[in-house]
């Protein structure tokens, strides 16, 4: 019995002791990025932004456009950086047109999914058009299915026009679509800029939302005009910035951690965090890199050892280890008044 109690007590004291390393440590959630939030980076040196891209941290990217490059040299250089290649936006009447071509182009690449970016303002919900593009979508989806990936539709704020019946356009699509044909890529900047707790919203479509779109913002004054860049439409900017402004995750008005608790909750695979113009004197590569900082400093738990981007015994190992952020980069924006 006295040995019996010996060994209790030292596995307590050791639990004690060295409970933090052994604990299980969380899954890692991966992080990839919207390569349109460095859209002009990718012009002028498609294979150099990816390299940077995968030098700052990020796991995967999200594609808008291969700027003519072949879908095999693409897939090489993901597959040289050790990047995933997630998913890719492409414009909704290219799919119409030819989603076979679009298909083969971006399975070759070995993206999961296919995404419908934007709707044009004709095509909208409370047009006369809405309706049959929902069809023009599940018809889409059913092809991205039979090949073996998933279609999923990314909203901006305009979906969350309340239809005849009550509902939103979002919704209706959602409602309209089955799960297995189409899911949700959220965009949780839109979602709470049309009104929407985007955490609350984000849980609403649990277990249909395995792509997300993080991304923050500051607003002020009235809602007027289009506050974001288009893609797919040449020639539209955003408004004013007086008025809204793009900016990195944890400069703005969204409350990280509540995005991230919902992910979980969502059971959500990728995060990816976009920008769709640059804000505060950052240029797009520092936009994106400050939002990845910031959004790992609310990911690493709270004992140090099971951060991922620290050095094992020191303090507040987010803020200057290797992995994480450069040294003085770590600090979390004010948040907007």
């Amino acid at each position: 019995m006295k040995t019996l109690r010996f060994f209790v007590i030292i596995a307590l004291l050791s639990g004690l002791m060295f409970g933090c390393k052994n604990a299980p440590k969380e899954e890692k959630i991966p992080i990839g990025v919207q390569l349109y939030s460095v859209r002009d980076n990718m012009a002028q040196d498609f294979y150099g932004t990816l390299k940077a891209v995968k030098e700052m941290g990020y796991d995967g990217v999200e594609f808008a456009g291969l700027y003519g490059y072949s879908p095999e040299q693409v897939k090489a250089w993901c597959e040289e950086l050790e990047l995933n290649p997630i998913s890719a936006h492409v414009p909704l009447q290219d799919m119409m047109d030819n989603i076979d071509a679009v298909i083969a182009d971006y399975k070759a690449i070995g993206c999961e999914y296919l995404a419908v970016p934007y709707l044009p303002e004709e095509l909208r919900p409370g047009t006369d058009q809405f309706v049959p593009t929902v069809a023009a979508i599940k018809d889409i989806a059913q092809k991205v299915k039979d090949a073996g990936m998933q279609l999923l539709y990314h909203n901006h704020d305009f979906e969350f026009k309340t239809l005849e019946d009550g509902t939103y356009g979002l919704d209706y699509l959602y409602e309209n679509v089955p799960s297995d044909l189409l899911q949700t890529e959220l965009d949780l900047c839109w979602v709470k800029y049309a009104g929407e707790d985007p955490a609350d919203f984000l849980r609403k479509y649990a277990d249909r939302s395995p792509v997300v779109h993080f991304k923050d913002y500051f607003f002020e004054g009235p809602k007027e005009g289009d506050p974001y860049a288009l893609i797919g439409d040449e020639g539209q900017e955003a408004a004013p910035q007086t008025v809204f402004e793009f900016r990195p995750l944890g400069c703005g008005v969204q409350d990280l951690q509540s995005l991230v608790d919902a992910f979980k909750d969502a059971h959500s695979k990728w995060i990816i965090v976009e920008q769709d113009n640059p804000s505060m004197g950052l240029c797009p590569m520092k936009s994106i890199k400050k939002s990845l900082c910031n959004l790992k400093h609310v990911l690493c738990p709270d004992e140090c050892c099971e951060k991922e981007c620290c050095k094992e015994g020191e303090k507040e190992c987010c803020k200057d280890a290797e992995g994480c952020c450069e040294k003085g980069e770590g600090e979390c924006c004010d948040k907007a008044e």
